[in-house]
């Protein structure tokens, strides 16, 4: 077939994502409009058929990947963002105990071009909002944007980087990691989805088949092992493939980039700030500590004007996410809080950290 397993196909007439209109500033959230993205099948079928094609290029040798003698682990996703890749970057760097870790990002609306290695110094809008938090926490990883993937590897090479961790480069195949996390969201899983427009995959999800681990992730605490072994059923997961299980563990506390408190503390007077792609567990988590608020959302990764700027500024108290943080940080005048999240794995974490070093050491004999 020229698109073998086509992404969600019999799930073409579930979609339920709405989609941001934006007119003058202003982002309306019209559910009707996803008949729009039904009516553009034909596109999809047609961007399927290309990225199979591209694909299949790769995979013959055609078009050329590049492999490292070194490793080079890829954190990635089929869908077009919301499924956690920052958090869990966060968690390998928590996690891997070697020096001199790397972390490459496209540096997706930065204003700068080419190979840049941050300082902690820049502005969100220089490098993007997840390397500069990455580098905020992480402040002697080295991290590093480059929308070519292969310099910027050569150039973290040029600075004695031994590990290097791709952020967002499962679709980037001039590159050849040599161990893919491939990450999907529980509630958004990709077997369910559709290809760009109709849906949100970049890719059919035969993709998924060059991952080495694949991780369901913002899982709910308690997730059955009934509902684990469904969903394994659904992915499709191959033999010599990992499935794990993580959920998102958010912090007792809230932070200014200086300082912690209680969220209680904020009262419930207070504006919620998001622009991410998947606003909606962060919102329900707030919802469910009992908190009153009034929450604005905007684009994934949005760069906020100065009217919007001086509409928030005119809001008693802002609490965001720590990725918004770092781009409202500069900008905003009123008391301006971030809630911390993190990766946790509901089961066999050990497991997937030692398949992880196993692949890192070999490299080290």
């Amino acid at each position: 077939m020229v698109i073998d397993r086509f992404s969600g196909f019999k799930h073409l007439f579930l979609i339920e994502k709405p989609i941001k209109i934006d007119f003058k500033d202003k982002y309306y959230s019209l559910p009707y409009m996803n008949l729009l993205r039904k009516f553009l099948f034909p596109f999809a079928f047609l961007y399927g058929i290309i990225v199979w094609f591209r694909n299949k290029f790769f995979d013959a040798g055609i078009l050329k990947s590049t492999s490292y003698d070194f490793p080079v682990v890829c954190v990635g996703n089929l869908s077009a963002g919301g499924t956690g890749k920052s958090p869990m970057i966060e968690y390998l760097l928590r996690k891997l105990s070697y020096e001199n870790i790397a972390v490459l990002s496209r540096g997706y609306k930065r204003s700068t071009e080419g190979f840049l290695l941050l300082k902690g110094t820049e502005e969100a809008i220089e490098t993007g909002d997840e390397p500069l938090q990455f580098k905020t926490k992480f402040p002697k990883a080295m991290i590093a944007v480059d929308a070519d993937r292969r310099n910027g590897i050569a150039e973290l090479r040029k600075q004695n980087a031994e590990i290097v961790l791709l952020d967002d480069a499962f679709q980037h195949r001039k590159v050849k990691a040599g161990f893919n996390i491939l990450l999907t969201a529980y509630g958004d899983l990709y077997s369910n989805d559709f290809l760009l427009p109709t849906g949100n995959l970049r890719e059919t999800y035969s993709g998924a088949d060059r991952a080495q681990v694949i991780i369901v992730t913002k899982c709910p605490a308690n997730i059955t092992l009934k509902e684990r072994e469904h969903i394994r059923f659904k992915l499709q997961i191959k033999q010599y493939q990992d499935l794990y299980f993580s959920t998102i563990k958010y912090a007792d506390v809230i932070s200014n980039g200086k300082e912690e408190f209680s969220l209680t503390q904020l009262g419930n007077n207070y504006t919620v700030v998001t622009g991410i792609a998947k606003p909606e567990p962060f919102i329900q988590y707030l919802k469910a500590e009992n908190v009153d608020f009034e929450h604005q959302n905007f684009p994934d990764h949005h760069n906020f004007t100065a009217a919007e700027i001086d509409v928030l500024n005119t809001k008693p108290c802002i609490l965001t996410t720590e990725k918004d943080f770092m781009r409202l940080k500069d900008k905003i005048s009123v008391p301006l809080y971030y809630l911390p999240i993190e990766t946790a794995f509901v089961e066999n974490e050990a497991h997937f950290l030692d398949r992880l070093n196993s692949f890192i050491t070999e490299f080290k004999k």
